[in-house]
């Protein structure tokens, strides 16, 4: 019989190797080579980890000059995960490599180093032993390999060690094990101490007993429960206003899907709402949920992965990078908050999140379930809806008054008085400047002057705190000195507020009640804390950034504050409008939950602006109807696809040369890009963007980017100039 050949994907960071390897497997791993295995090979002098693509009889290498691998490791992603790498490189315009690395079991590098394994110790379950009685039955066929086979026989006579059951077949026994144990046909033991996440306080409801549902709960379960029974479901989109009980709904429906034998993933945007979600779905699940997500320690992470792949977790909460969590039966997909902007990657490969979620569920035969208060656009159109239109609780939506405020950052009569009112009743307020640091910019009264980054082309902000100017693209710092670097005048202006400044605007205002400030700068690592001392305070003041609005649940919020809510929409982004109208629609639902009633202020230069109308409204239907005309007769998504490439260079000019090269790349093979735009300069590279628009679906114009790109990149040259690709830009 001939030996086997392994196509693997060697993981190296290179573009330049565009495909898979072929290696013999030799008799030392006959029947543990499968594909989604891992293995040491030898790629020139260099040992690398590979991932098994696939098995072959034949290779075009010739049988001499075809190398065999070094080591097989214990670990090996799920096969559904291999195909599903593979697409999204393709679709990102990545390399397989690179999303292949996304999903590695923490610990394992590409120079095939992965962390001390523990001890493991290996015995029969009853189902094992019936399964070998069968075996051993003459003419009984059994799903067992003759390696598996001999591993059963091998624990027939008792418990026996990894090493052990190494001399008595003569090969790693460990790739066996552990498809036995998830087959349940062995049970494992490990020794040592498996790394768990540390406990975080959940902030907010946890909600551990079910509650009754709702008409519209029960409807919506309904829905889901027949789309759970589809061998092939449709995805489905949650629309619920806040409030309404979307998580009782996700929970519900994890139990019918466990209750199926299958898998559960749950994503949220931020690592920082994990905890929340987490600890509601322990309470009702208990220690079969996993926490995954890379702010994790490697230890934490490892240990939960290892709970995954066996099976012993059959719950995945996390953010984006649980995606590729090892969920070998999964049958529900659930992404919270799918609105959000955090579901995009910012590094290669820059992948969506929800659009990946879509094609897992779909290569899984899984339900996806998307659920949003202000549902996007794309979201909207392409998925069909369940609503949810009423609280849960019974409570209505805030009443939003929407004022003119001609100072942005300022906080008008109308929003003062009700602050006032609040310290008169001692209650709680929620109060949202997208915008850090104490001004965004500082200038000189005599020449105009404004103070920039040297290696950006943008205002630094000035952060009191720190006592120091701050960009907040390329993190460059200096201290504010007291004269202007161009005209040597001392009369330097501080300009436009900050949610720095408007903590301290607040605290004289609501004194003697305490002020909470959560923006990028005070959040790391200490957001949850913060937001637990919030929620614990009888009364007092939360104000920051968007992270105020993003899916918290506190009881006894009274006011909601929104300052200078349209800055946005004078960003040149076709999403404008709706990111608006999601920010103030959010934080407005955050207010007057649990039957204590309250207000929403939202201060805006433009109060007629359409997002703010609506928002005022709480209107998210309406919005979405309007807003899908406006795309489809402009030509925006989903009613086409989006591929921004992005041009940078240290030299200037030399990107737009790139830029008008790849056009015309471009061009030959069939794509019309609009641009080259040129881009502010960011951390001292020159940038230029070109924008592919096509329609759905833009399998083709990809490609045609992805052939375009590497061609362009493999021309000596431009060197010099990188080249990002951002498919489904967010």
């Amino acid at each position: 019989m001939a030996q086997a050949i392994a196509r693997v994907w060697p993981l190296v960071t290179t573009r330049a190797l565009a495909g898979p390897l072929d290696y013999r497997v030799d008799d030392e791993f006959e029947g543990a080579v499968t594909p989604g295995a891992l293995l040491v090979v030898p790629l020139g002098r260099r040992q690398v980890v590979g991932v098994v693509g696939e098995l072959a009889d034949q290779s075009a290498v010739p049988a001499d000059r075809l190398r065999s691998p070094r080591a097989l490791l214990a670990e090996a992603l799920p096969e559904h995960l291999v195909g599903f790498c593979r697409w999204l490189a393709a679709r990102y315009c990545s390399t397989p490599a690179r999303a292949f690395a996304l999903a590695l079991p923490p610990g394992i590098g590409r120079g095939g180093g992965a962390e001390r394994r523990r001890r493991i110790v290996a015995e029969l379950t009853a189902a094992g032993s019936e399964l070998l009685a069968a075996a051993d039955g003459a003419g009984v066929a059994t799903p067992l390999g003759a390696l598996q086979r001999r591993l059963l026989a091998a624990l027939a006579a008792g418990p026996q060690s990894a090493e052990a059951l190494d001399a008595a077949i003569g090969r790693p026994a460990r790739p066996s094990l552990l498809r036995l144990e998830r087959r349940g046909l062995v049970r494992v033991r490990r020794s040592g101490t498996v790394a768990r996440p540390a406990a975080t306080a959940a902030v907010g409801r946890a909600h551990e007993a079910a509650s009754r549902l709702t008409a519209d709960q029960e409807r919506a379960l309904a829905a889901i429960e027949r789309a759970l029974a589809e061998p092939a479901p449709a995805p489905l989109l949650l629309h619920g206003v806040t409030g309404s009980g979307k998580t009782e709904v996700y929970l519900r429906a994890a139990a019918r899907c466990l209750e199926q034998g299958r898998d559960v993933l749950v994503l949220v945007p931020e690592i920082a709402l994990a905890p929340q979600t987490v600890a509601r779905f322990r309470a009702r699940f208990g220690d079969t949920v996993a926490l995954l997500h890379s702010g994790l320690s490697a230890a934490a992470r490892r240990g939960e992965w290892e709970r995954l792949r066996s099976g012993r977790a059959r719950i995945c909460v996390g953010a984006r990078s649980a995606l590729f969590a090892p969920l070998a039966r999964l049958g529900l997909v659930v992404v919270d908050e799918e609105h959000d902007d955090a579901y995009k990657q910012d590094q290669d490969p820059r992948y969506d999140a929800r659009r990946a979620a879509e094609e897992l569920a779909r290569r899984s035969g899984a339900l996806l379930l998307a659920g949003s208060a202000t549902p996007r656009v794309d979201s909207f159109v392409r998925w069909r809806r369940i609503e949810l239109s009423r609280r849960a609780d019974g409570s209505a939506l805030p009443p939003v008054e929407v004022v003119a405020a001609p100072a942005p950052g300022r906080l008008t009569q109308t929003a003062v008085d009700a602050l006032e009112e609040l310290v008169r009743r001692r209650g709680k307020a929620i109060v949202l400047l997208n915008r850090r640091g104490f001004a965004p910019y500082a200038s000189c009264r005599s020449c105009g002057e404004t103070l920039g980054c040297p290696n950006c082309d943008v205002a630094l902000v000035y952060h009191r705190a720190q006592g120091a100017l701050r960009c907040h693209h390329c993190g460059h710092a200096e201290a504010l000195r007291g004269r202007c670097r161009n005209c040597g005048s001392v009369s330097l202006a501080l300009a436009g507020a900050g949610t720095e400044q408007l903590e301290a605007a607040l605290r004289a205002i609501v004194a003697p009640l305490p002020v909470f400030r959560l923006d990028a700068d005070t959040a790391t690592g200490a957001s949850d804390e913060l937001l637990a001392r919030f929620e614990a305070a009888d009364a007092g003041v939360l104000v920051g950034t968007q992270l105020v609005a993003k899916g918290h649940d506190f009881a006894g919020i009274e006011l909601g504050l929104v300052v200078a809510a349209d800055a946005a929409l004078a960003i040149p982004d076709y999403r404008a409008q709706e990111r608006v109208f999601q920010l103030v629609t959010q934080l407005a639902g955050r207010v007057g939950r649990g039957g204590c009633g309250g207000r929403v202020i939202v201060q805006a230069r433009d109060p007629n602006a359409r997002a703010l109308r609506y928002a005022a409204n709480h209107d998210s239907t309406g919005f979405v109807r309007e807003e899908s005309e406006w795309r489809r007769t402009l030509g925006y998504p989903p009613f086409v696809e989006l591929v921004y490439l992005e041009l940078h260079s240290t030299t200037a000019g030399r990107e737009l040369a790139a830029a008008d090269a790849l056009r015309a790349a471009l061009a030959e093979r069939g794509v019309q890009a609009l641009g080259p735009a040129p881009l502010f300069r960011r951390a001292g590279k020159y940038r230029a963007r070109l924008v592919v628009k096509a329609a759905p679906p833009a399998d083709a114009e990809i490609g045609a980017v992805r052939e375009a790109v590497d061609a362009l990149v493999a021309r000596r040259s431009f060197r010099d100039v990188a080249v990002a690709v951002d498919v489904d830009p967010c």
